[in-house]
């Protein structure tokens, strides 16, 4: 049975309770884990406020190289912790490894940043008086992750955190726990100094508290002793964040829902643009918060291009995400599955036209797991659900423009501004889109993918603040005004 790592060590939770948890892609048992509640999360705060008072203290080179060398141990590790993730949320070995190869190059980018943190010099009227600005570790922090990819979104949150200087309690899906576990294990062992004087993170520096967000959630929303929250997860969720960390003035980025559009000019590389359109929505099971959530196509090139989406479609195979054949799994839960097919079937009652997929695939094993088809719609109306809320799972609304300006106004009427991306070789349109999409992110001529070198976040109902990039350690320091008179 797989543990919750708090202080250090591998542990139960107080209740000795545990839960099952299943692979979507068959419904077979994967492992049972501790079923956590409040007083797990309380005891993992004391060994986490204990292990801050060190670890604030190790110089940033020494965290640092601390975080390199607990990426060569899961690099070491990676085929075991991909088949884990596998097993547990659906993905195909092939994204397991991609997930794995992006968490990795996240810590070493925040490895990289922990001692190239920067203060400032500030001139002040009183003579004799200068001032400073001088940053500080907030304490601990709590990261709560979703299911989709459960390893990148926490090492979105523990990089920057523990470069910083602080510690973590990470509270992964209550479905996906058993690779961040691992992980987090993995994690503590990292080793920084020198010969006789090499030391491990302290004891408590990276916790992972495993249940469901009923309790050990709230518990870190709440708990005054947690002082900064990083969540990433649905929109409805994040208001609630909002509302309940609000009451204790934590700080707080969120991370939330999205719907992003994809714009394809008449004068793009369509032959490029239909590949990442399929990436770009299918890859996960398009359980993506940036995946391509709506492309619209100019009405000269779309009939070529849904021609050449669909016969990349036919050759996408579904299946267990562990076979080396599958190039889809499944959707992570039924209830997911469900939400899906409601959204296209309000399309299809709506007008809207299959043209690819809206239906479960059958037969042998598929019978048994959370399968849908990869499912391309055409004619969505603008009141449809796939176009008003955000579809999280294999299915893509299109809709034609012929403007750019058109395309522009139809992009912004969502509520959600988390990614977006324009194809087109025209420098004018380009940088119009830039300019005028309502989105924390642009991507133009290029796959919706977020580096670790950039900020990454969302506007409107898609979040508060950023992830990734060296902005991200704005969110885990307080900066501290310091004046000095000269006496």
């Amino acid at each position: 049975m797989a543990k919750m790592f708090i202080g250090g060590e591998l542990v139960d939770s107080v209740t000795k309770e545990t839960y099952e948890i299943r692979n979507p892609a068959n419904g077979a048992v994967v492992d049972s884990i501790p079923k956590g509640n409040e007083k797990d999360v309380q005891q993992a705060i004391q060994a986490a406020e204990s292990a801050f008072k060190e670890w604030a203290d190790v110089t940033p080179e020494d965290r640092g190289s601390a975080l390199m060398n607990a990426c060569e141990l899961i690099k070491k590790n990676t085929s075991e912790i991909a088949q884990l993730l596998t097993q547990e949320q659906g993905k195909t070995l092939f994204e397991a490894g991609l997930e794995i190869h992006h968490l990795v190059h996240g810590l070493e980018f925040y490895a990289g940043l922990a001692s190239k943190v920067r203060g400032s010099h500030v001139p002040l009227p009183q003579k004799g008086a200068y001032g400073m600005v001088i940053r500080q570790p907030i304490g601990v922090c709590g990261g709560i992750v979703p299911w989709n990819f459960p390893l990148t979104l926490m090492g979105t949150k523990l990089g920057p955190a523990l470069a910083a200087g602080n510690s973590i309690i990470i509270k992964p899906a209550s479905t996906t726990p058993l690779a961040t576990a691992r992980v987090i294990e993995l994690i503590a062992q990292a080793t920084f100094g020198e010969g006789k004087a090499q030391k491990t993170l302290p004891k408590g520096t990276v916790n992972v508290v495993t249940g469901p967000g009923s309790s050990v959630g709230e518990e870190i929303l709440r708990n005054p002793r947690i002082r900064r929250i990083a969540f990433t997860g649905s929109t409805p969720v994040g208001r609630h964040v909002m509302e309940v960390a609000g009451r204790e003035i934590k700080r707080v980025t969120l991370e939330l829902g999205g719907s992003d559009p994809m714009i394809v000019m008449e004068d793009a590389n369509i032959d490029l643009a239909i590949k990442m359109a399929d990436v770009g929505r299918y890859f996960n099971c398009g359980q993506m918060c940036l995946g391509v959530k709506r492309l619209f196509l100019q009405e000269s090139i779309a009939d070529k291009f849904l021609g050449g989406l669909v016969e990349i479609l036919k050759k996408k195979t579904v299946g267990n995400g562990m076979s080396k054949e599958t190039r889809m799994g499944p959707i992570h839960l039924e209830s997911q599955r469900k939400e899906v097919e409601e959204q296209v079937e309000d399309a299809k009652s709506r007008g809207a036209k299959t043209l690819f997929g809206a239906e479960r695939p059958k037969g042998g094993d598929l019978d048994k797991g959370f399968y849908y088809s990869p499912t391309l719609m055409s004619n969505v109306p603008e009141d449809a659900r796939m176009t008003t809320e955000e579809v999280f799972g294999p299915a893509l609304p299109v809709y034609t423009f012929k403007s750019l300006d058109e395309a522009l106004e139809k992009a912004n009427s969502s509520e959600f501004g988390l990614g977006s991306s324009i194809w087109t070789r025209n420098l004018l349109s380009a940088n119009k889109a830039i300019d005028k999409l309502q989105a924390g992110n642009v991507w133009v001529n290029s796959l919706h993918y977020g580096y670790d070198e950039l900020p990454f976040g969302g506007v409107k109902s898609s979040g508060l603040g950023r992830e990734h990039g060296p902005e991200a350690l704005d969110y885990y320091l307080e900066p501290k005004g310091v004046v000095i008179v000269n006496v």
